[in-house]
């Protein structure tokens, strides 16, 4: 077996704990196990759940000593037929009718090792969603009801078992099936949502804005203990779907560079560098599927070296791991360890600026790189609020020439090259030309490296990748940059990470545009751009750092050639 990356408490080992595993101190997950033993079924026979489903239920349902639950949103990721489904209609059924909240009177229960865990009671008006981007996705889960309940359950809370709707206690409890309709969803009291195939939850689908419903949603729970969790197979790093967003801001949180708390990210996957061979694919899905034995190995290697099958996707589907698309421009991998977010620089250390121009829909974006070693940081990113639609907001032009003016005025800036809009379908170049022109006038004497250097239109900061002549060497550019990114990569995971000749600052925006970056092949090679002209990934400071690493490299081109003689010219 190659063992598997295991993020999360549930294959977290304790040496002291008589089980072997780490375990917490208060759940409710014990009285919950008990209640469904004679309550749930699957097959015709009682509901068990897996030492790993066990363990998960009982990191779900912790507690604090205040009787809270440790955990308010989670997520878990696993490979497909893991048993998601399953363990999500336990649970959802749990909250229907089981003892879902924990008992206030102090009654306890006992673990297999005689320790004390809290008793639980049902909620009183309980409010249970199955949430997804399509109805068929609601019904994956919706559908193992009826098989799961037993006939005494049903008795017991008088369950009138719909497709789409369950009722529980003449209507007092519900569990529905919610499909893309934010507005509709707006103001229910939900008191725990299962939101379903989170990697599908995208911009375009309204998955995004579903998302925010259902979090305010749960927020108004009466007991003020309502939750929702996520589950998933690996999402695809250039569709900035809702669970990965929920993987980032874990990562934010594990790295300290966030303050969330009571989040919990549950996932098994592949290493890296786990083998697609014949003879290494049995050993990488005997470790990520965990307990789910019944997952049939030799048939998922068929399927995987099937060759009418994408890598990429048998990655993220078998492997469960977050991998690049096949027309991603940069390997995410790559990206991630050329990172250098302690990396210090000074103002005074010389810098080359490349800054991306838009008016309203694609971010405007200011990157710089330091000419000694090429690191590369985010100086400015001015995007549309998340949520807004439509017209009314443009870019804070006078925000942005302040802050392109700070910098200009505090560092130790070479040249300054400004595109006025790297999207060439609305006015930005007629927005920008003024603010730009008065950068080329107050600044251009003190510029080294000029965006024109000769002719009737020379400027020191206007470079307007419009033309073929740009096009060509833009393109090039990004060719450079992703060949220096993926070399660096190497030499970092080879254990050198002094050796990269390109790093950053991995400020969240900068690696998630260069994550949506998809390779976009013309005339002159394989530049970059955001998939299509509606996508709302957007990929502008991407577009800084390859131009900022191909100002650095010209810059440092031209002076040395200046300064051997070699090149007869004039500088500004």
């Amino acid at each position: 077996m190659i063992e598997p990356i295991k993020i999360g408490p549930t294959w977290r080992r304790n040496a002291d704990h008589p089980s072997g595993w780490d375990l917490p101190e208060l759940t409710l997950g014990w009285a919950i196990v008990a209640w469904q033993a004679d309550r749930l079924q699957m097959g015709g026979k009682p509901w068990r759940y897996t030492p790993e489903q066990l363990r998960l239920t009982l990191w779900w349902f912790a507690l604090t000593p205040d009787l809270r639950f440790v955990f308010r949103d989670g997520t878990v990721q696993r490979l497909k037929g893991w048993g998601k489904d399953p363990l999500a209609a336990s649970w959802s059924l749990t909250e229907l009718c089981g003892p879902s909240r924990p008992d206030l009177t102090g009654r306890t229960v006992l673990d297999p090792w005689g320790n004390e865990h809290p008793a639980g009671v049902a909620h009183a008006d309980p409010w249970v969603q199955i949430a997804a981007t399509s109805e068929y996705q609601t019904k994956t889960t919706m559908r193992l009801f009826p098989g799961m309940v037993t006939k005494q359950l049903k008795a017991e809370h008088s369950l009138d078992l719909g497709k789409i709707v369950i009722y529980s206690d003449h209507g007092a409890g519900v569990i529905e099936g919610v499909t893309r309709s934010p507005v509709s969803l707006e103001g229910a009291r939900s008191t725990f949502v299962i939101r379903n195939e989170g990697q599908h939850w995208l911009e375009r689908n309204d998955g995004h804005e579903m998302a925010d419903v259902i979090d305010r949603n749960v927020v108004k729970s009466a007991d003020g203990q309502g939750r929702a969790v996520t589950f998933g197979n690996a999402p695809e790093p250039s569709e900035d779907s809702m669970l990965l967003r929920e993987r980032e801001g874990f990562e934010a949180i594990e790295a300290g560079k966030s303050a969330a708390t009571g989040i919990l990210y549950d996932s098994l996957e592949a290493p890296p560098d786990a083998p697609m061979t014949p003879e290494g694919i049995p050993q990488v899905i005997e470790g990520v599927r965990g307990d789910s034995h019944w997952l049939d190995i030799p048939r998922i290697t068929a399927t995987i070296l099937d060759p009418k099958r994408s890598p990429q996707v048998s990655r993220r589907y078998w492997f469960n791991q977050i991998v690049a698309a096949e027309d991603a421009w940069c390997d995410p991998k790559h990206i991630d360890l050329c990172a250098a977010p302690d990396v210090e620089h000074d103002p005074a250390d010389g810098w080359v600026l490349f800054f991306d121009g838009s008016k309203s829909d694609d971010s405007t974006a200011l990157v710089g790189c330091r000419l000694a070693d090429g690191h590369v940081v985010t100086l400015g990113i001015w995007a549309k609020p998340q949520g807004a639609r439509g017209v009314g907001w443009i870019v804070p032009r006078t925000e942005v020439d302040e802050r392109v003016r700070h910098v200009l005025d505090t560092w130790d800036v070479k040249a300054l090259w400004a595109d006025p809009s790297h999207a060439k379908d609305d006015d930005s170049t007629s927005y920008w030309q003024a603010t730009i022109d008065g950068w080329h006038q107050d600044y251009g004497r003190s510029l080294v490296l000029w965006a024109v250097a000769g002719g009737p239109n020379k400027h020191s900061t206007m470079w307007d990748m419009a033309s073929p002549k740009r096009v060509e060497a833009f393109t090039a550019a990004a060719e450079q940059a992703e060949a220096d990114l993926r070399s660096s990569a190497e030499v970092a995971a080879a254990g050198d990470p002094e050796g990269r000749t390109v790093t950053h600052d991995n400020h969240p925006a900068l690696v998630a545009h260069l994550k949506h970056a998809r390779r976009s092949p013309n005339r002159y090679g394989v530049s970059v751009w955001k998939g299509h002209r509606e996508s709302s990934r957007k990929i502008d400071l991407a577009v800084c750092l390859i131009g900022a690493r191909m100002l650095r490299r010209q810059f440092l081109n031209t002076t040395a050639t200046r300064k051997t003689g070699k090149q007869a010219g004039r500088a500004w």
